[in-house]
This record gives C-alpha cells, structure tokens and sequence, in this order.
C-alpha cells in the first residue's frame, strides 16, 4: 500500500515538463531495473519522458515503484505502456506510446489504482499523447482484449468472513454460489525484489468447481489478492498464512465475486464436516 501511494505521488509532474528538443543520450537499461528488463531493447534514452535524468538516482528506484501494479496483471501491453515512458527506446527519434495505448491501458489499470485509493496521475493523461499510430507505440491486436474464456480479478468490497459457522451456514454457502474452493493466503513479512505482498500458497483445492477452471484457479486468486489490497490486509498478518474456505461466483461480465470467507483452523470440526457432507448431500 505505501509503494502505491508513493507512485501516485511521484507521478503528478506535468508531463510536458519533457521537451521533445531538449538533449538526450542512450545508456544501457541497468539490470537492477528488473520492471523493464524483458520489453525487446536494451538500450534507454535519458532523460525519460517522465522527465527523470539521474539514472541510479531517480530512474531504478521509481520504475520499482509501478512494480505493484504490473503484478495485478491489470492489462497484458501495461508493461510495454509505462516503460516506453520510464526507459524510451533508443532510436532516431522520440517513440511516444500511442493515446489509443493509454487509453486501453487506463480503462483496466484505472480501477486498480482507485480500488487502492489513488487516481490516474496526472503525468499519464492521455490526452497528452500523440494520434497517429505510425509515429507512436500503438497497442496490438493480440493484446487488445483479455482472454474470453478466463474469468477476472477486480476489485469489490472485502467479502463476509465468518469464523467458526456452523455446518449448515457453510453448506448454504456452497449451495447459493458458483463454487467453492479452499485456498491458503500468505502475507510475506519481509519482500525480497520484487516479490508481491501476497500470495496464494501450495494448491487450491476444489470443493464445487463451477465456472472456475483449475490451471486457472491459483493465478487468478493470487491477481485477486494483489488488486484488492485493504482486503488482503485484513485476511492474512505479515509473516502468516491463513487456510480460508471461499465461495463465490463469475459475473456475466467475466469478473471474479468472492461472497464469503470461512477461516478453517485446525479444530474447526463443522468446516471439515461440511465438506465431507457435500459430497454426498449436494444441494
């Protein structure tokens, strides 16, 4: 959460603070700035197009600051997007990201931020960025849309969770949504670079599988955790992990709804019982 809030702060410099005629120099994009090692050069242009000059200085450590929001896999081009702005391409000249980019990039990546408290910043408005789509890093087709057949993390409200129900609370619960899964959240006390906050951790187990689908299931729970992070916060204590029994259903629009969460502690006889009871009892 703190990284979060310090990226919507240091992004609120007007963009046009960078003048396209101004000098410039390439320098070999450094393998301590781990977000965009992997975008298909290797060279940068400094100053960037956030206006950032000192390499070691400003550059690596505020590109770890979008780390955050990449891992929630908001939109598959977000990566592409936000290093054509902290570590431009090296050519001949000044390759801008597209505003049709941006725009496809915002209307996914925008609702995270705000699920976290922060708006769109400033620096990104994109308005700001140019129309035409040969003189701009444009979005690709195969990368417009995400995957139909994959349900979604988003964000909602922290979901019900109940500790110690009785059998039948948790048999209701199986019974009035799409499925049911048991699932362990850890919350890392210590993050080595570039590790997320959250995790899933070990299998997802299925009790009703529904819509979900299992090579699916653990990655979309994990993207679910790291969108909804006040949630998270209150799931699982630095240093902890935490089995829950979840269950919920999938939108007509795709998106992951998480209803109710039953902690399952080891003496906990009603959540086993429940289990063991559905299936054979099934609603």
């Amino acid at each position: 959460m703190a990284t979060l809030l310090f990226l919507a702060a240091t992004l609120l410099a007007p963009l046009e603070a960078f003048d396209l005629g101004q000098s410039t120099r390439c320098v070999t994009i450094p393998n301590q700035m781990k977000v965009c090692q992997d975008v298909g050069y290797s060279e940068m242009r400094l100053p960037n197009f956030l206006g950032h000059s000192n390499l070691e200085g400003e550059v690596v450590p505020r590109s770890e600051d979008w780390r955050p929001l990449l891992q929630t896999g908001c939109h598959p081009q977000a990566q592409a997007f936000l290093c054509s702005l902290i570590a431009p391409v090296c050519l001949d000249t000044f390759i801008q990201p597209c505003r049709s980019l941006c725009v496809a990039v915002r209307e996914s990546c925008a609702p995270v931020l705000a699920c976290q408290g922060h708006p769109w910043p400033q620096a990104l408005d994109c308005d700001r960025f140019p129309t035409e789509e040969d003189t701009c890093l444009s979005p690709h087709a195969k990368f417009s849309h995400f995957p139909k057949d994959l349900p979604k993390a988003t964000c909602q409200n922290c979901p019900m969770v109940e500790e110690a129900p009785a059998m039948r609370t948790v048999l209701d619960a199986f019974c009035q949504h799409d499925f049911a899964v048991t699932a362990k959240f850890h919350h890392r006390r210590r993050l080595l670079t570039g590790e997320p906050a959250f995790e899933v951790e070990g299998r997802v187990e299925f009790i009703r599988q529904g819509p979900l689908l299992p090579y699916d299931t653990h990655h979309l729970l994990h993207q679910w955790l790291l969108i909804n992070l006040g949630c998270a916060n209150t799931l699982a204590r630095p240093g902890r992990s935490q089995l829950y029994v979840l269950t919920g259903s999938v939108r007509p629009d795709g998106t992951l709804a998480i209803a109710r969460l039953f902690p399952w502690h080891k003496k906990d006889a009603n959540i086993a019982g429940a289990t063991r009871k559905w299936k054979h009892h099934r609603c």
